[in-house]
């Protein structure tokens, strides 16, 4: 099975300018997933796909290929993923590379480690499915039974039901965490879709969730990254 990992890395980006190259722990966001990509042991290529030539540069920098531009066209704001991935595959098709399976790595997701990829991949296979796609459960807190909405200046239930307030009486939920990891069949992107029909989850933890769409998401991950610094030396006598 041949496994394509593609990382989108688009140089636009409104809430943190140049994002994909944004510091974090010193190091370039994108650097985070390059490594992940290293520490993989079921990728068998893997492409950046970037508009920015300053983005390109920073890639194979890092060890990873840019073997094609992507067109302005697939990098507004407003441009859907699948197109973008398309754009990958079929280049690489062009390029001689016929991939079965695509994972869409976004830099995005500096805490992504290489086993939560090759976890992905494994349960792709093994599952049957169309895709895998990595979620987070979603905190109590915010379950829709918990959650409120503004009625003028009055607050109501979100659903039309009484809020429960229990923890262990709501449903767990989970929502995608960026996607951290993507892992579909390249026939289900030619096909038209990211998830198909048959889509599994791959769960991982909050920490390791971590989304970077805002500084503050940036401070969140140093504080991460630093504390798993500290860790070893903690524990050393």
């Amino acid at each position: 099975m041949r496994t394509l990992g593609v990382i989108p890395a688009r140089g636009g980006s409104k809430g943190i300018p140049h994002k994909n190259l944004a510091l974090v722990g010193g190091r370039p966001l994108l650097a985070y997933t390059a490594e992940a990509c290293r520490q993989s042991t079921t990728l068998t290529r893997v492409i950046v796909s970037t508009d920015d030539e300053e983005i390109a540069a920073a890639a194979r920098a890092l060890g990873l290929d840019v073997p094609f531009q992507r067109p302005a066209a697939l990098a507004a704001d407003e441009t859907p993923m699948l197109p973008v991935v398309q754009h990958a595959l079929a280049g690489m098709r062009e390029a001689g590379f016929a991939a079965d399976v695509v994972v869409l790595l976004q830099p995005t997701s500096p805490l992504r480690r290489g086993d939560h990829i090759d976890d992905a991949v494994a349960l792709l296979a093994q599952s049957g499915a169309d895709s895998i796609v990595s979620v987070v459960e979603v905190p109590h807190q915010f379950n829709p039974v918990s959650v409120m909405r503004l009625d003028g200046e009055r607050l109501r239930p979100f659903l039309d039901a009484p809020t429960l307030a229990g923890r262990q009486s709501k449903p767990r939920l989970f929502a995608r965490n960026g996607p951290a990891v993507l892992a579909v069949r390249a026939s289900v992107v030619a096909a038209g879709s990211l998830y198909g029909d048959d889509c599994r989850p791959l769960l991982m933890s909050a920490e390791d969730s971590i989304d970077i769409d805002t500084p503050w998401d940036l401070a969140l991950a140093e504080l991460v990254l630093a504390s798993r610094r500290r860790a070893p030396a903690s524990n050393s006598r």
